[in-house]
């Protein structure tokens, strides 16, 4: 069993929202505006915001791709986290930054559902983190099934949202809210 996180410090994670990232997932601009609704929540609540930020073959760090998309600018003091697996928890020093500033519940916000979304908001779980996912500051792709089928992004947006109230942990509490109701 994973340790609880004692105490009620929150740390907003900005995961992947990166030019090369959201390219391929067509009008992401409501997203973007939500997820950049949620950092100026957290920064007016003086709640740490931390971006993680992928690298790998397909998205070299540096490159033009790799760039955080215009409408969100980490500022100096920010953590940086790098990643080159799907769950911001792997291989990463994200868990020494949320140690440093005594983070027990994360908020979740960024790209791509169905990857780096979800697996991070596994992973905070695992770890013992009580999470809040922005449920309108996440963004997908449709995702082809083969035959002619896709799954649609709105879809699996909303499934994300719908099956992460339900999944449970022992002593960590999870929720979904939208960037407009989200509190610090």
């Amino acid at each position: 069993m994973a340790t609880i996180r004692p105490g009620t410090q929150s740390a907003l994670l900005v995961v992947d929202v990166q030019v090369g990232v959201v390219a391929e997932a067509g009008d992401v601009s409501r997203q973007i505006e939500q997820i950049a609704l949620a950092v100026r929540k957290a920064r007016d609540a003086g709640v740490p915001v931390i971006w993680v930020q992928h690298d790998d073959e397909e998205l070299p760090k540096g490159s033009a791709e790799w760039q955080w998309v215009p409408a969100l600018v980490p500022q100096l003091g920010d953590a940086r986290v790098y990643k080159q697996f799907n769950s911001a928890f792997e291989k990463t020093t994200l868990e020494a930054e949320l140690a440093a500033r005594g983070v027990s519940h994360v908020v979740l916000c960024g790209a791509v559902t169905s990857w780096c979304i979800r697996a991070t908001a596994y992973g905070a779980l695992e770890h013992g983190y009580d999470l809040t996912l922005v449920g309108d500051a996440h963004i997908a792709k449709t995702m082809p099934m083969g035959n002619g089928e896709a799954v649609e992004a709105r879809d699996i947006v909303r499934e994300m949202n719908v099956v992460l109230q339900w999944v449970a942990y022992p002593g960590r509490r999870n929720r979904v809210v939208t960037a407009e109701d989200l509190a610090f």
